[in-house]
């Protein structure tokens, strides 16, 4: 291990032999000076960990060291030691961006605590965290042959999640390779679950875990009372997403609840999120409004028509006088264009703003090569969603509305995963082209790679033709066509897709903020 290098400033140096002595022994380099100068000039000429900086010293004192030494390099930690605990010097010395303090006569055992705590806090930490999802691993892997339910396959989810965050933080390759592994067979595990289950979720919904047609019925018309609901529909959010995004909002808002639901299939906008807005499964729909559900191959936009099927929602199942807006903000200047007029939206019971930012940033990544290179993995994808949110209109939106007595509820339709296997398929002209999911007549497929529903009806799904079928790629595996293999692979694998089965597309948040 590389030696961690002290440099120590103190008039009074002699008297502290006994510690530098110790701290030798321990490992430590430790440069000692008697004054802000020297200091000055040592700083300059070598790099170290961490500066002890005694705050009498003749000459240049301790304060006017400390801001000369961190216009030089403001990220190594500074330790005033000082024999006054005058508030004004704490303050000047906080003010003046020190680390840490300590009150002469220091003791041994102060001064190795102190260096622990700045030179090996990171390595401590890793180590703990890696042994603790060591732990962790076991019991998780143990969890997976279980045989789970929907409820318990949302706890192994959110294990993995927090793991994945945590390990994010340690640059331990060992450690996430194993959990990106353990995710890989969750998924695997995951994908014969919703095989196994999902048709008879549709034939008896409440067999099931609460899903898209369901969700304003049993979370959001409940809850409608006298104060305004805002219910922000972030398109493409996935759990990992939420929950860094989670920690801006945290600042403004008390959450009242973590809930999940389960995305329909396919988890993709057009089915996914005009079931959410109908309260219907994409078969009704058809059937109720033929004059505006579109299917894959209809020429014209797929979700045009939210807002009417959210009025026929309310009509017929909420029952209730409930005055509402809906707004879809599709660009940063309906953004601001929302923030600017919420007053105007005050007097609703209910309001609805979908965005579109996160589902149009997983196609350009696909789209753009400055953004494949920004969201190269997982912890970019979310570092770039996070730096969205930061700067978006909806935190504004956010902030203005921490300042009322209203309700937020922010959810999404649907997730994204990240596809690394190409699985063959041939369909004819008509197939529809998301990569993730496929359907028309005589699908040539390979079998373990994917859902196959014979009938759509059964799944709640229109037919185009009398002979079409759909597919569904299960874990990480997407769609290619054999006469183009090549180029497919080439400009989709490890792209950030939907329409499938996984953990990250059909587990999705929903999350309930009340202003604090």
């Amino acid at each position: 291990m590389q030696e961690t290098n002290i440099l120590w400033a103190d008039d009074e140096i002699d008297l502290l032999k006994p510690h530098i002595m110790l701290l030798n022994e321990k490992g430590y380099g430790v440069k000692t000076v008697t004054n802000g100068h020297d200091a000055v000039e040592a700083f300059k000429n070598s790099f170290y960990d961490l500066v002890f900086l005694d705050e009498n010293m003749p000459g240049l004192t301790g304060l006017e060291t400390l801001g000369i030494l961190k216009g030089i390099n403001p990220t190594v930690p500074m330790v005033m030691i000082t024999k006054n605990e005058e508030e004004f010097l704490m303050e000047d010395a906080i003010g003046s961006q020190i680390d840490d303090y300590l009150i002469k006569p220091v003791n041994p055992k102060q001064v190795l605590l102190t260096i622990k705590k700045f030179t090996e806090n990171k390595r401590l930490v890793s180590e703990r965290t890696s042994m603790a999802y060591q732990q962790e691993f076991r019991t998780l892997g143990m969890t997976l042959n279980d045989n789970l339910d929907f409820n318990e396959w949302v706890d192994v989810y959110k294990k993995l999640v927090y793991w994945e965050l945590s390990l994010e933080k340690l640059e331990d390759e060992g450690m996430h390779e194993i959990l990106t592994m353990q995710k890989a067979e969750a998924n695997a595990q995951f994908s014969k679950f919703v095989e196994k289950n999902y048709l008879h979720w549709v034939k008896d919904p409440e067999s099931g875990p609460v899903s898209s047609p369901q969700l304003f019925k049993k979370k959001v018309f409940p809850v409608l009372d006298n104060k305004p609901t805002f219910f922000f529909l972030i398109d493409n959010l996935r759990y990992d997403q939420w929950k860094v995004i989670h920690e801006i909002i945290g600042n403004y808002y008390r959450m009242d609840a973590e809930e999940t639901y389960y995305s329909i299939l396919p988890t993709a906008t057009q089915y996914a999120r005009n079931a959410i807005f109908s309260g219907m499964m994409p078969l009704d729909m058809e059937k109720n409004f033929p004059h505006i559900w579109q299917n894959d191959e209809d020429e014209g936009g797929k979700n045009l028509h939210e807002e009417e099927f959210l009025a026929a929602q309310i009509k017929n199942t909420f029952r209730k006088e409930c005055k509402f807006s809906y707004h879809k903000i599709l660009t940063l200047e309906q953004g601001r264009d929302i923030t600017d007029n919420l007053s105007n939206l005050m007097g609703n019971d209910l309001n609805v703003l979908v965005y579109n930012f996160v589902d149009m940033l997983s196609h350009a990544r696909t789209d753009m090569a400055m953004i494949r290179e920004l969201a190269s993995d997982e912890a970019a994808y979310r570092s770039l969603t996070l730096s969205w949110f930061k700067h978006s209109p909806l935190l504004d939106t956010l902030k203005w509305l921490a300042q009322k007595n209203v309700r937020v509820i922010l959810t999404t339709d649907h997730g994204t995963i990240r596809v690394k296997h190409a699985s063959k398929v041939i369909g004819d002209r008509n197939t529809n082209s998301n990569l993730r999911y496929k359907q028309g007549k005589n699908l040539n497929f390979i079998d373990k790679d994917v859902l196959h529903i014979k009938n759509p009806h059964e799944a709640k799904l229109p037919k185009l033709h009398v002979s079409s079928s759909f597919i569904f790629a299960k874990e990480d595996t997407y769609f290619v066509y054999p006469n183009n293999y090549n180029q497919f692979v080439n400009y989709f694998n490890e792209t950030f897709q939907h329409g499938g089965i996984s953990l990250e597309e059909m587990i999705i948040p929903y999350i309930t903020y009340t202003p604090k």
